[in-house]
């Protein structure tokens, strides 16, 4: 795997990229109800594809 080929993302990025506050994104992790992540050198880190893929998903399920 190539972890170039994907730009990982913070908790504050994902925050800042889709005005989501890093509190709910916390409690969407925590009831794993957001995109994907992993805690990468004690830091909860988020591919740009799997919050992308999330949002979209969120996009199709409002109709």
């Amino acid at each position: 795997m190539q972890v170039a080929a994907h730009r990982l993302m913070t908790m504050k990025e994902v925050s800042e990229d889709t005005r989501i506050p890093v509190n709910t994104l916390r409690f969407y992790r925590h009831k794993g109800d957001g995109p994907k992540s992993a805690l990468i050198g004690g830091r909860v880190m988020y591919r740009r594809e799997d919050v992308e893929a999330w949002l979209e998903a969120q996009f199709e399920e409002a109709g």
